[in-house]
C-alpha cells in the first residue's frame, strides 16, 4: 500500500519458486524478499537473481541476528530490514536502494535496438528515429516486456501477471487499452513504420 502510494507497481510472490519466475519473466526494478519462503528459502532466491542479475534486494525478515545480517549482504542484498519495521522506512529505503544502484543497472541492462525503435531501460526512454516518445511507467513497463521476448504471442492475462503484477485483479482489457495508446504514441512520430 506505501509503495503503490508512492508510484511503485507491485507484484507479489507467494512463494520461492513462484519469486524467481516473476524475476525471470518479468522487468523489476528491485526485489523485497522474505527469507521465510515456502518452498526455495530466501537465501536461495538471493543467490539465483544475484547469479543472474545485480537487481537490487532488500531482504525483509524476522531473523535479526548479526550472523544472518551479513549472510544476507554477502549473498548480495543491498539492504537488509528486520522485522517489525516502519512501512515509510522501507519505502525510503526502496528508494535509497533504488538511487544507489542506478549506475549498476545501467549496466546490466543495455539499450534494446529494434530499427527506428530504440529502448534505453536505465534511462526509461523511448525514442523512435531518434525523437523521444513519452509513455506512462505502465506503458514503458509493458512495451519493454514485449521488446524483451520477441516473436512471442501473450494472452491479456499473462501480460497482467508479468507486467501489472502477479495479483493484479484489474480489467483485461487494460492491455488492450495499452497497447493501443503504445501504438498511437510509437506511430505519432513523422516517418515511424506502422505498428
Amino acid at each position: 500500500m506505501y509503495l503503490e502510494a508512492e508510484g511503485f507497481a507491485v507484484g507479489e510472490a507467494a512463494d520461492g519458486h513462484t519469486a524467481l519466475t516473476m524475476v525471470r519473466e518479468g522487468a523489476w526494478d528491485l526485489v523485497i524478499l522474505d527469507l521465510m519462503l515456502p518452498g526455495v528459502d530466501g537465501w536461495v532466491v538471493c543467490k539465483e537473481i544475484r547469479r543472474a542479475s545485480a537487481l537490487p534486494i532488500i531482504m525483509l525478515t524476522a531473523r535479526n541476528h548479526e550472523a544472518d545480517r551479513i549472510l544476507g549482504l554477502e549473498l548480495g542484498a543491498d539492504d537488509y530490514v528486520v522485522k517489525p519495521f516502519s512501512p515509510r522506512e522501507v519505502v525510503a529505503r526502496v528508494k535509497a536502494v533504488l538511487r544507489r544502484a542506478s549506475g549498476e543497472v545501467a549496466t546490466e541492462r543495455p539499450p534494446l535496438d529494434f530499427g527506428s525503435l530504440r529502448i534505453d531501460p536505465a534511462a526509461r526512454e523511448v525514442r523512435v528515429r531518434g525523437e523521444p516518445v513519452s509513455l506512462s511507467p505502465k506503458e514503458f513497463d509493458l512495451l519493454l516486456y514485449l521488446a524483451r521476448h520477441p516473436g512471442r504471442v501473450f494472452t491479456r492475462e499473462q501480460l497482467l501477471q508479468h507486467v501489472w503484477g502477479y495479483d493484479f485483479f484489474g480489467e483485461a482489457r487494460t492491455v488492450d487499452t495499452h497497447i493501443n495508446r503504445l501504438r498511437d504514441k510509437l506511430g505519432s512520430v513523422a516517418g515511424a513504420p506502422p505498428l
